[in-house]
C-alpha cells in the first residue's frame, strides 16, 4: 500500500462526461477554448516505430480469411483471438487456417518470421494491401501485437456488435514495423481494501492488452483483507478475508479468489501476452493475516481484519521462525498458481515500533550481527528472496527493501519518486518506475465533477510527461530500467466502474511512455490521436 493523505470529496457520477470535455477541449494560447481534431490518418496508440500509409484501401469483408503461417500454438491462438473478435463484431465467419501452398488473395495472413530476429520477440510488421493484410513476426507474442494495431485500423465499430454495411469495413493500406522501448509495461490493482470480481479482473486485462501492456500487477493482500485462497491456510479466507466495516461505515465487506479463480486468471491472460505478478505483503500491511494467526505477531493479537485506512503498526514477527515458515509455506502455493518470473513481497511503510519491544526480535538482531531495526527488515527480504531464488523466481518489492540493505537479486520498484530507482540502478539492480508523481492512478486526473479519490492531481498531460530513464544514469545503469507501471490503490475506489474510470485514459498515455521511443512522443500529436480512442472505448 501507498497511503498518501489528501482531501476526497464526495461528487456526482458523471464521470464520462467530465473525461470528454477534458480530452477535446484545450486552451489555445490568444484563442482560448478549442476543440480537438482527430487525425486525418490512422490513431494508432501506442505510437508506432515506424508507419507508412498508402493511398488505397482494403476491405474487409465476408470472405476474408485468417490464415497462421507458423507450427507455434502459441501463433494459431492468436489467429483464433482474431477471428473471435471480427466474428462478434461483424458476423462474418472468419475461416482460419494454417497456410499450405499459395496464400488466398485478400486474406489476413499471422506468419512467424526468423528474419525479424531483431525486432525482438514483441516486435512485428504489419502491411495491407490490395492483396491483403500480413503481420510478421519473430514470435507469437509480436504477432497479437500487431493483431492489436489491425483492430485500431478497423473502425470503433469493431470493439463493440456493431454490424457493418454489405460492404464491410475496410483499413488504410499502410506498412508498420514496430518494437517496444522496454520490457515491463504495466499497471497494478490494489484489490485488497475493496475487492474486484473475477469478471472485471478480465475486463482489466482486455483494456491494458488493448495498448499492449504486458504485465499485470495483483495486488492481493493487505491490512483490510487477504484475497488469495491458501488450502494450507484456510484461516486466510475465513476470517483474513472479511472486515465488519470500512470507515466506520457499519457495512460488512469482503471476498476472495479461489485457486481455480486464480489459474482462469492466468491462463486468460497468457492468452493475452500478459504476465501476472502477484504480491503477498511482507513484513507489514499484514493485519488481516494476522487476524487469522495471531501467532505470526510480536504480541500474539488478538487482532482483527482492518477496518480504517493506514499504517497498522501490527507486523510480522521478525523473530519467530514460525514467520518464515507460514510464508514459505504461503509462497510455495502462490508460486504453484503464478508461473511468471516474478513474484512481489511488497516491503514498504513497516513500522518497526513492535520490533523495537519484541524480544524475539531483538535476539535475532543479536543472534545475526545486525545493527537495527532496518538491517532486521533487510534480512527479513533477504531470507523470503533466498526461498524464491532457489524455487526459480524473482523477488520484486517497493524501494523500501533498499534500507538496511538490498537482497543480492531484488527487483525494485521505485515509487516515491526515483531516487530509490537511481540508487538500485548504479548498484547493479533491475528497477521498474512508478514514482507517485506520474504513475498512481488513485490521484484526481481532472479538476472537478471527480469521483472521491485519495488526493494528489494527475491529468493526462503529466502521465504523457513521464521519462523512466533518468538523466542521472550512465547507459550502463539505464538498461537496468525495465520499464513502468501504473498503480491503482483502491482505498476511495468501491467499485469496477469508478476503477475503470481511473484508468481510463490515463493507461493510453502510459501505454507510449513505455512502448514508443523517446523521440517519437508528442503531446500535441497524441492528443489528436487519442480522440478517437474515446468512441472505440465506449463500443467497447
Amino acid at each position: 500500500m501507498k497511503f498518501q493523505t489528501g482531501k476526497a470529496t464526495e461528487t456526482p457520477r458523471r464521470f464520462l462526461v467530465s473525461a470528454l470535455l477534458a480530452a477535446f477541449i484545450m486552451l489555445v494560447p490568444g484563442r482560448g477554448l478549442a476543440v480537438k481534431r482527430a487525425p486525418a490518418g490512422p490513431a494508432i496508440i501506442p505510437k508506432p516505430l515506424r508507419m507508412e500509409v498508402g493511398s488505397g484501401l482494403f476491405h474487409v469483408g465476408q470472405e476474408t480469411k485468417i490464415i497462421i503461417d507458423s507450427d507455434s500454438l502459441e501463433a494459431r491462438e492468436v489467429g483464433e483471438y482474431l477471428a473471435v473478435r471480427l466474428r462478434r463484431s461483424t458476423g462474418y465467419p472468419f475461416e482460419t487456417g494454417l497456410a499450405s501452398g499459395k496464400i488466398p488473395s485478400g486474406s489476413i495472413l499471422l506468419r512467424t518470421a526468423a528474419a525479424l530476429a531483431k525486432m525482438g520477440n514483441e516486435g512485428y510488421r504489419l502491411t495491407s494491401s490490395k492483396g491483403g493484410v500480413k503481420i510478421e513476426a519473430v514470435a507469437p507474442a509480436g504477432l497479437f501485437y500487431g493483431v492489436q494495431t489491425l483492430l485500431q485500423l478497423l473502425p470503433e465499430e469493431v470493439e463493440g456488435g456493431t454490424q457493418p454495411a454489405d460492404s464491410g469495413w475496410s483499413i488504410p493500406f499502410v506498412r508498420i514495423e514496430d518494437e517496444p522501448r522496454f520490457v515491463w509495461r504495466g499497471a497494478h490493482l490494489d484489490v485488497g481494501r475493496h475487492f474486484f470480481p473475477k469478471e472485471f479482473i478480465k475486463k482489466y486485462i482486455d483494456l491494458l492488452a488493448m495498448y499492449k501492456m504486458n504485465m499485470f500487477h495483483w495486488h492481493l493482500t493487505e491490512d483490510q483483507g487477504w484475497r488469495i485462497e491458501i488450502k494450507k491456510y484456510p484461516r486466510l479466507t475465513e476470517i483474513g478475508a472479511w472486515r465488519r466495516e470500512t470507515m466506520d461505515d457499519a457495512t460488512p465487506h469482503g471476498g476472495f479468489y479461489t485457486q481455480e479463480d486464480i489459474r482462469e486468471v492466468v491462463a486468460y491472460a497468457k492468452t493475452r501476452f500478459i504476465s501476472v505478478v502477484p504480491e503477498i505483503e511482507l513484513p507489514g500491511h499484514c493485519q488481516a493475516a494476522l487476524a487469522a494467526y495471531p501467532e505470526l505477531s510480536c504480541s500474539g493479537g488478538p487482532f482483527k481484519v482492518g477496518t480504517e485506512w493506514g499504517i497498522i503498526y501490527d507486523v510480522y514477527c521478525a523473530g519467530n521462525d514460525r514467520t518464515f515458515e507460514f510464508l514459505q509455506d504461503v509462497l510455495a502455493e502462490v508460486i504453484d498458481l503464478f508461473p511468471g518470473e516474478y513474484i512481489h513481497i511488497g516491503g514498504d511503510e513497516v513500522p518497526k515500533l513492535r520490533w523495537q519491544n519484541c524480544a524475539k526480535c531483538q535476539e535475532r538482531i543479536r543472534a545475526e550481527g545486525l545493527k537495527d531495526e532496518d538491517e532486521l527488515q533487510s534480512d527479513f527480504i533477504k531470507r523470503i528472496e533466498r526461498f524464491l531464488s532457489n524455487q526459480g523466481k524473482r523477488l520484486v518489492g517497493w524501494d523500501e527493501i533498499l534500507e538496511g540493505g538490498l537482497a543480492p537479486n531484488a527487483t525494485v520498484m521505485s515509487w516515491r519518486g526515483v531516487v530509490g530507482g537511481i540508487e538500485a540502478a548504479k548498484s547493479g539492480h533491475d528497477v521498474v518506475m512508478t514514482p507517485t508523481s506520474h504513475c498512481y492512478f488513485d490521484y484526481y486526473q481532472g479538476l472537478f465533477d471527480e469521483p472521491r479519490a485519495i488526493g494528489g492531481f494527475l491529468p493526462l498531460d503529466k502521465v504523457y510527461s513521464f521519462e523512466p530513464v533518468p538523466t542521472e544514469l550512465s547507459e550502463a545503469e539505464a538498461r537496468h530500467v525495465l520499464g513502468a507501471q501504473a498503480n491503482i490503490w483502491t482505498e476511495y475506489i468501491e467499485d469496477s466502474e469508478q476503477a475503470e474510470y481511473m484508468l481510463l485514459p490515463r493507461i493510453l498515455a502510459l501505454s507510449e511512455v513505455a512502448w514508443s521511443k523517446k523521440d517519437l512522443r508528442n503531446f500535441p500529436d497524441f492528443s489528436r490521436r487519442i480522440i478517437p480512442h474515446f468512441d472505440r472505448l465506449a463500443a467497447k
